[in-house]
Parts: C-alpha cells; structure tokens; sequence
C-alpha cells in the first residue's frame, strides 16, 4: 500500500475514531469530565462556536483566531495553482514532472508511479477546480464569512496548512491510477465521468456558497453592515433539512472529483472518505451547538446527509 493512501486512510479512521467516541462520551462525561485528556480530546476535535465554554487555561494557551481559515486557502490557491500551471505546461510539452517532484512523488505513490507519466485531462480538470474552490472559499473568508472572536486549535491550525499541500500531491498520485486511454490530446480524453462531475462540482459549490451567505446575514442582514456577533438559527433553503448544507456540500465538491476521475481512483476515494468523516464529526458538534442554545431548534434536521445522519 503506498504512503499517500495510508495517509489518507489513517485520517479517515482517525476521524472516524474520533466521531464514535464523541457519540459515547455522554455515557461517561461525568466521570471523566476532569481528565485532562478528555478534556484535551474535546478541545482538539472543536472549533469557533462548539468551543465548550469553560476550559483550563493551559488550554487558552494553545488557541488561534478562527479567522485565520482564510491562511488555508491562501496556501492553497499559491500551491495548487503552481501545481496546475506546472501540469498544464507539461501537458502541452508532453513532458513527464521534473526530478524532484518525480522523487517526491515516488515516496508519497510507492514504486508504481510512472516517472514518464504525463498529466491526463482528469488530473488538470481536478487541479482545476481545487485550485477555483480554494479561490471562492478565500474570497468568501475575506468577504463573506463574519467571524466572531472563536478560535481553533493550533494543531487544527498547522494541519490546515499542511492539508492541502497534501491533497494537491495526492491530485497527482491519482493521475498515475488513470487507464491508459488517457494517453492523446485532452479533446478526446473528453468522457462522462468528466460531464457529471462537472456538473455536480458546480452544483455543490453554488450549493456551498449560497449556505455561507445565508450564515452571514445572520450576522449582517441585507444590508451587509455587521450588526451583530451572536449567533441565530438558520433557515431556507437545505438549511431545513440538515443543520450544515455547507458540510454537505463539501463532501459532494470531493465525490464531483472522484466522477471527474473517472471512479477509477482508489487514492482519490480515500481522500472522500477522510472528507466524509471529518464533515459528519463537526456538522454533529454544531447540531449539538444549535439544540442547546435554542430551545425551539427544529428537530427534524439531520446534522449532516439528508434522511440519513
């Protein structure tokens, strides 16, 4: 098994792992509730506003602005957008990568990964439009987004960094699992796979986008003047049925690439499968936020997928 797919599956398990404790801790939080590894769990595994209110000050110690999601996608758009000039110029030179990122690549996709390979129309259009949702999630963090002073962790903070350095690599490693009736110009690599992911990554997005916008004018109403820091209770739209479309809609951005690779990839559905669990976990912990802040939070939505978590 090759290290980027254990990567990925690590997480996902970790997550996973984290998920089902965090269902089982009410049966034994009493009894736990000083341990400061229980308490260091719950405060590694919560951001922003499911941040528990009271917390040691050791705690305090380890906590960055929230705000500070939009250094994520600021690294992103800078990396995965050398990244997709790199392999667009490739493309049109029918090159393979350069020494070090053939290296590089050889560590992260094991002796398989083809030192000649040249990238496919799957790999670009998946840079593509990593590279154009981390464009729209920064803008929306500068300009959309209305932060109050909650925080995240640091570890949460550096692994954010690191996330999607990693996940343009592993774009590329996927590249190298593709079947061999890529090899032509882009025009006739031209498939199905292609079409529907396309469509479903604009859906999704579009879908994202509007949830962010609603979460805002929360805080800010039409006018977009910010009139308050509290939090409210969404609705319209997916809202009524689950608590956190925007998480939804994130996994459905990473299954779009998955359609766009063709479903061919394993390393890419590992990567959905880290998204899957990592979503269902934080959308759990704000439903949990919303039902206990607001007495007459609707009941009938689910956290995450609709109808079904």
């Amino acid at each position: 098994m090759c290290v980027i797919v254990l990567l990925w599956l690590c997480l996902a398990s970790g997550f996973l792992l984290a998920l089902l404790i965090h269902k089982l801790s009410p049966r034994f939080q009493t009894k736990h509730e000083q341990n400061p590894l229980f308490l260091f769990f719950q405060d590694l595994i919560r951001y922003g506003k499911t941040k528990q209110s009271k917390r040691d000050y050791w705690l305090h110690k380890l906590d960055v602005p929230k705000r500070w999601f939009w250094h994520f996608y600021a690294v992103s758009v800078v990396w995965n957008g050398l990244l997709l000039v790199l392999s667009l110029h490739l493309k049109l030179q029918n090159q393979s990568y350069p020494q070090w990122l053939t290296y590089l690549l050889s560590f992260l996709c094991g002796m398989q990964w083809n030192e000649s390979q040249v990238p496919q129309l799957s790999t670009l259009l998946v840079q593509l439009f990593l590279w154009s949702h981390s464009l729209r999630r920064l803008l929306e963090c500068l300009f959309v987004s209305v932060y109050s002073e909650g925080v995240i962790h640091i570890a949460q903070y550096m692994f954010g960094i690191g996330y999607y350095i990693i996940l343009g690599l592993t774009v590329i490693c996927s590249n190298n699992f593709l079947d061999a009736k890529g090899v032509g110009s882009l025009f006739h690599q031209l498939d199905l796979g292609h079409l529907s992911g396309t469509a479903l990554f604009i859906s999704a997005s579009l879908l994202q986008h509007s949830s962010l916008v609603t979460l805002a004018r929360l805080r800010t109403g039409n006018s977009g003047t910010v009139k308050t820091f509290d939090h409210g209770v969404p609705h319209g739209g997916w809202f009524e049925l689950v608590s956190c479309p925007h998480y939804f809609a994130e996994l459905l951005i990473y299954v779009s690439l998955g359609l766009v690779f063709g479903g061919l990839s394993l390393t890419w559905w590992t990567v959905v499968s880290y998204v899957l669990f990592n979503q269902a976990l934080a959308a759990q912990l704000c439903q949990e936020f919303y039902m206990t802040k607001f007495e007459g939070y609707p009941r009938h939505r689910y956290a995450f997928l609709p109808f079904v978590l």
